[in-house]
């Protein structure tokens, strides 16, 4: 335990996250008690209690990671095609990967966001979670413009608006895929990918400029 006190706080603070992440995983947030994590995480609940005052406080931490972890994907994904169509499906796959690997976080990213940030009743990482998902946001706003721009995507988008139904249509997908994969097996006859690829495909066309198909 002395080893344990030498380590900054924020090793512990990612200790007890990441014991959380887990119990929320399996047992769900409501049934999981401060206690639970604590025991989870190796340590005493007095000691937990120094790093997080609730477990809000710990879901907060959890969000934060999670957001800025998909700014990670999408930002990788944008960087690394050119072409319009090859970006789209960079970040479709981009985020098939962020689901598979962090499920849990998938459906965090999915909750709703604080944004009353004129009182001081919030946590810290409520307002850098919401300033990481306008970064986010930026970022799929600069890949429609930029596709607009060169004669890809239809020029009569509403940006905003794109932007958000394209969040709720591809994780929408991406969840019930993964939610519904031996149903759409045994049913639909598709694999898990060649559904999310047709559904994919469906989406962008939905937004791609008539006559480039």
């Amino acid at each position: 335990m002395a080893r344990r006190k030498k380590e900054p706080k924020s090793v512990h603070r990612e200790n007890i996250a990441a014991a959380a992440s887990a119990l929320f995983m399996e047992k769900g947030i409501t049934a999981t008690s401060m206690n639970d994590i604590a025991k989870a995480a190796g340590y005493s609940k007095a000691t937990l209690y120094v790093y997080f005052e609730n477990k809000e406080e710990i879901i907060g931490f959890l969000v934060l990671d999670s957001m800025k972890r998909l700014y990670s994907y999408i930002t990788s994904a944008l960087e690394q095609q050119e072409e319009t169509k090859a970006r789209y499906d960079m970040i479709c796959r981009g985020l098939v990967l962020y689901q598979e690997e962090f499920p849990f976080y998938f459906r965090l990213v999915l909750d709703k966001i604080n944004m009353d940030f004129e009182n001081q009743d919030y946590l810290p990482e409520e307002k850098e979670t919401y300033q990481v998902g306008e970064e986010i946001n930026e970022k799929i706003k600069d890949f429609l413009v930029s596709g607009m721009k060169k004669g890809d995507l239809r020029d009569d988008i509403k940006i905003m608006p794109a932007i958000f139904q394209f969040w709720g249509m591809l994780s929408g997908l991406i969840q019930l895929a993964a939610n519904k994969e031996e149903y759409i097996e045994k049913t639909i006859h598709l694999s898990k990918s060649q559904f999310l690829e047709y559904g994919f495909d469906m989406l962008y066309h939905s937004i791609e400029k008539e006559g480039m198909k």
